[in-house]
């Protein structure tokens, strides 16, 4: 497999003398809208043994404008950039969205481009794209200014999924409202996480079913929760099936505070304290509750294990 590479700035970029094809976004959650104009730009790459490259930004543009209310993302930005590098692009740039970046004008972003990538074909956008200063730039004006620049313009218009539009603002809310399987649908791959396993009070193992702890630092958080779910090792490997929950476990423990993500593995459990595991959430199972006894917790978390072994067998 060739070596992908990950640049931080576009200062940064140093790249074979090949034409290149570049993809502009923030790109959150790479759903199937983002995969079509990524891949537009690895096909055209291919043709003209160019490179075919993905322009990113971090942090999301609401965090500089919306102190107080910034865009919950979907996707962390290692999850990002890896599913970036899994589609098959040769170079990833994820660019520091700051002051001085907001501040370069539309008029002037293309040729700003060029300094930064000399041999740039062609630009890969949405077609509602916004860029620039006060986000002036619309596709009619990157199109001109390519124009004068030499650089082409493909705009990919938004695409539907059984007459649903797919957005990142779409699949934002439908893992708001815990419909994570139609989430998947638009991504177009399975929504994850990554956590580390962390010391937790033992009380599933107490009720014979162990769950993993784990810490997860989330932007977006999807409903409070029972789900079926898939269980593995960032470094790869098989995918364990498990049921999930995620809240604030009001029956054993708390009633407020930052929700927990705990997994019970469902096959042998192999990770201990201090491992790092991806978690992909499959199916939204029933929303959490306070049960009135541990037992009838118990009773409901083995009607919820059956559940999701059904779930899982068919996904």
């Amino acid at each position: 497999m060739k070596s992908k590479k990950i640049f931080h700035s576009l200062d940064e970029v140093r790249l074979a003398v090949k034409p290149v094809h570049l993809a502009v976004g923030m790109f959150d959650g790479v759903h199937l809208g983002h995969q079509s104009v990524i891949e537009s730009a690895i096909h055209s790459a291919q043709r003209s043994n160019g490179l075919a490259g993905v322009l990113t930004f971090w942090p999301h543009p609401s965090c500089l404008f919306r102190k107080d209310n910034p865009t919950p993302l979907i996707m962390a930005s290692d999850s990002k950039m890896a599913y970036l590098q899994k589609l098959g692009v040769d170079f990833v740039v994820e660019e520091k969205f700051d002051r001085k970046f907001a501040r370069i004008r539309a008029e002037k972003f293309v040729h700003f481009l060029l300094e930064k990538l000399p041999t740039l074909k062609c630009l890969y956008v949405g077609e509602n794209w916004k860029f620039g200063h006060k986000r002036k730039g619309d596709i009619g004006l990157l199109i001109e200014k390519a124009r004068e620049e030499g650089v082409s313009v493909i705009s990919a218009e938004r695409i539907s999924l059984n007459g649903l539009p797919i957005s990142s603002t779409q699949i934002r809310g439908l893992l708001i409202a815990g419909e994570v399987t139609k989430a998947n649908e638009l991504l177009g791959h399975s929504y994850s996480t990554t956590g580390i396993v962390s010391e937790g009070k033992r009380l599933g193992r107490t009720i014979g079913f162990p769950t993993l702890n784990l810490k997860w630092a989330m932007e977006l958080r999807p409903a409070f929760g029972v789900y079926a779910v898939r269980v593995g090792s960032q470094s790869g490997g098989p995918m364990l099936k498990g049921v999930a929950n995620f809240g604030l476990r009001p029956t054993v423990s708390q009633t407020s505070g930052d929700p927990v993500l705990e997994v019970h593995v469902m096959d042998e459990c192999k990770w201990e304290q201090g491992a790092t595991v991806v978690v992909e959430w499959m199916h939204f199972i029933r929303t959490e509750k306070k049960f009135p006894s541990v037992d009838a917790l118990k009773a409901q978390i083995e009607k919820d294990k059956k559940t999701a072994f059904k779930l899982l067998d068919v996904a």
